[in-house]
């Protein structure tokens, strides 16, 4: 057991002032005045707030999920240093060997492990549009199938399922997914607006990266963007690096749906490396400082950290730390159904916390009471 003294306690529903007290792996409780006797850890000031969960996480420091799953617990060991505690690894549209070998992956953990929890897989594809394929390959894109999904669910470690509604078959897969707890979200699809609408009628409850790989929104045809914007039932991904999305709309987002928006990196292998030529899935990609670009010019993932996303969304918006960081923390915990387990600073909650410079560096991270990253001793 042990506390944390001397922070200011972004819940982030509230700003509290006390002693944070962490035994097993949880908090304990939050007191107004440190313990007696317990071992004390002094924040010196700095915002303690809940951990960061990233739900679109292709790859990092020179490794892709695609390529290589067996990668999975290297990456999750050194996404702390950005805050994140929990994400999604993102394996994109590939042969069903691919995502069997990724589920494999995800239930050996190296013991011992510290860093990211992965919180189970997002499987982005292989069931898209190919008029809005993006970085994935057409030749594994293919209509949705009963047959292919059928070892998917949360306990064969799938948590979440990007697909395109208006296919043949789709609604048939979004209900069997969601039947089994899974996450279906629309993405990559050139969905009309009531195409979309009949897609979350059938149960999809997100939206990968608004506006990119999407219908345009037109006002005489507002497209799945639209409902997703319009729709209070489906929670939102944007991807706020001010490249995938202009800064402008990012604030127009924030003030249409900023109770259903969580910040996601679609982070790719050149995140935390230098600029140079990196893969994603199966086609190589540029990397300049800013972007991430197939030969074409196509936009492949980004290089976008979470803990940068939330200091966007802050300058894209106007909005305050506390409500920033509800799009990283109390928001996907309640669409993954942690809500009762993760995204808050309460008594009962995974000890997943993130301490923060007054001008929002990361400084240390814990997952499940373990220090996991510290500034000072992983410098």
């Amino acid at each position: 057991m042990y506390q944390i003294v001397n922070a200011k306690i972004l819940t982030p529903v509230e700003e509290l002032t006390g002693a944070v007290v962490i035994a097993d792996g949880r908090i304990q409780t939050i007191t107004p005045s440190p313990l007696p006797g317990v071992e004390t850890r002094d924040a010196k000031g700095k915002f303690l707030v809940p951990g960061f969960i990233d739900l679109q996480v292709n790859g990092a420091f020179g490794h892709d999920f695609t390529q290589t799953p067996e990668t999975i617990w290297q990456v999750a060991a050194g996404l702390p240093r950005y805050g994140v505690t929990s994400f999604l690894p993102t394996v994109i549209t590939s042969p069903l060997e691919t995502t069997d070998e990724a589920q494999r992956v995800m239930g050996i953990r190296p013991s011992p492990f510290q860093g990211a929890e992965p919180l189970g897989l997002h499987l982005e594809g292989p069931f898209l549009n190919p008029g809005k394929k993006g970085a994935h390959n057409p030749v594994y894109i293919c209509l949705p199938s009963l047959d292919w999904v059928a070892g998917w669910s949360p306990e064969n470690h799938v948590r979440l399922v990007t697909l395109a509604p208006e296919l043949p078959g789709a609604a048939a897969v979004i209900e069997a997914l969601t039947s089994r707890g899974v996450v279906v979200s629309a993405g990559h699809s050139l969905a009309t607006f009531a195409e979309a609408e009949t897609g979350i009628d059938a149960g999809i409850r997100y939206g990968t990266h608004l506006f990119n790989a999407q219908s345009p929104l037109h006002h005489r045809e507002p497209g799945l963007p639209g409902a997703l914007l319009t729709d209070e039932r489906v929670t939102i991904g944007l991807i706020p690096d001010g490249i995938h999305v202009h800064p402008a709309l990012v604030k127009l987002v924030w003030q249409a749906g900023g109770n259903r928006l969580t910040l996601v990196t679609d982070a790719m292998a050149a995140l935390g490396m230098p600029p140079g030529e990196y893969e994603l899935g199966d086609f190589r990609v540029t990397v300049d400082e800013t972007t991430c670009r197939l030969p074409d010019g196509t936009l492949a993932g980004s290089i976008l950290s979470l803990d940068t996303a939330v200091c966007n969304l802050i300058a894209f918006t106007g909005c305050t730390l506390p409500q920033a960081l509800t799009t990283v923390t109390t928001i996907p915990a309640r669409l993954l159904g942690l809500d009762g387990r993760k995204g808050q600073i309460a008594p009962g909650y995974d000890a997943d916390l993130v301490l923060l410079t007054p001008d929002l560096q990361v400084a240390a991270a814990v997952v499940g009471g373990e220090v996991v990253y510290d500034v000072m001793r992983d410098a």
